[in-house]
């Protein structure tokens, strides 16, 4: 027992930037489908990609054939040959990835200077949201494998490897298919489990109610993106360095485009949907009865008279 908590406390201490992220997804997931939910889909997450780990270390399926390195076995917790924290963290890069898609996929609101993603059962379990989060998360890794690849030349350290080597900075392309049919597994559970709010929890209630809760999961998303590419010019790998920030800036460019056109095209219906499928989030207790009905009749301007003060703007 003392050696498990031992294990535990230097997994923790090994890569607290893994428990950082871990802590923004759950205050992430808490506030947008509850805490039953994000705690069932971190158990469930946990195991597909412990399962998909297991079996590409010993088969090759689905990411291609890799071998962990057990140097800090004796350090930290792993698994049947699995660094605990590795497969942990694939469950906040779907959730991040998941809520990446829904942003993007939703109409926005803008009310009291905070942005309101308007999603609602119908586009959280959609096909469109299934394919787009996938996408997403097989995204990140393309920024990510190829710099925890470089492991031993930052903190990380080198715990993986693959024996054939990979022809995107030492990565295969086998990798890349495995993210994506993996990932849309996990993020096929995340839609069963996040396709309705829980309604009863009072403890819920509490994180349904923080600013900017909805987008939480995107902040995650950008700051792992971000994160890895700054990683890559402490390293001094130049052109892949360049490489991931082409891709973050694509990245941002896309979100902001798409901000600004979806706050002109929102609708009375969207927001009226939103409410009603989520009526313990944010935006509805910040609305209240009169303001609902005013932007569902559609008598008023959904966003409300500038000239009072109201931001319509990103």
């Amino acid at each position: 027992m003392a050696d498990l908590f031992s294990k535990i406390t230097g997994t923790i201490l090994l890569r607290p930037y893994v428990f950082i992220f871990l802590l923004i997804y759950l205050l992430a997931a808490f506030s947008q489908i509850g805490w039953k939910k994000t705690s069932l889909f971190l158990l469930i997450g946990y195991l597909t990609a412990f399962f998909s780990e297991y079996s590409s270390i010993h088969t090759g399926i689905p990411y291609g054939l890799y071998h962990y390195i057990p140097t800090t076995q004796a350090k930290e917790l792993w698994i049947a040959g699995v660094p605990f924290m590795d497969s942990l963290s694939y469950v906040f890069l779907a959730y991040c990835s998941f809520a990446t898609a829904l942003f993007l996929f939703s109409p926005l609101y803008a009310f009291r200077r905070e942005l309101f993603i308007l999603d609602t059962p119908s586009i959280r379990s959609s096909f469109r949201v299934l394919v787009l989060s996938a996408f997403l998360m097989t995204f990140l890794d393309i920024v990510i494998d190829p710099v925890a690849l470089q492991g031993s030349r930052w903190f990380l350290g080198q715990i993986y490897y693959y024996p054939s080597g990979g022809v995107y900075f030492g990565v295969p392309l086998s990798n890349f298919t495995g993210w994506f049919i993996a990932g849309g597994l996990m993020i096929y559970f995340l839609q069963k489990i996040a396709k309705r709010q829980v309604r009863e929890d009072h403890i819920d209630k509490f994180f349904y109610k923080l600013p900017w809760g909805s987008f939480l999961g995107v902040f995650l998303y950008i700051g792992i993106l971000f994160f890895n590419i700054s990683i890559s010019y402490m390293i001094k790998e130049f052109p892949l360095a360049i490489v991931n920030t082409f891709y973050g800036l694509l990245f941002l460019a896309l979100c902001f485009c798409s901000a600004l056109y979806k706050l002109e095209k929102v609708l009375p219906a969207d927001l009226q949907e939103h409410i009603e499928k989520y009526p313990n989030g944010r935006l509805a207790m910040l609305m209240g009865n009169k303001t609902f009905m005013e932007a569902s009749d559609g008598s008023k301007d959904l966003h409300e008279d500038r000239g009072q003060g109201q931001d319509r703007s990103v």
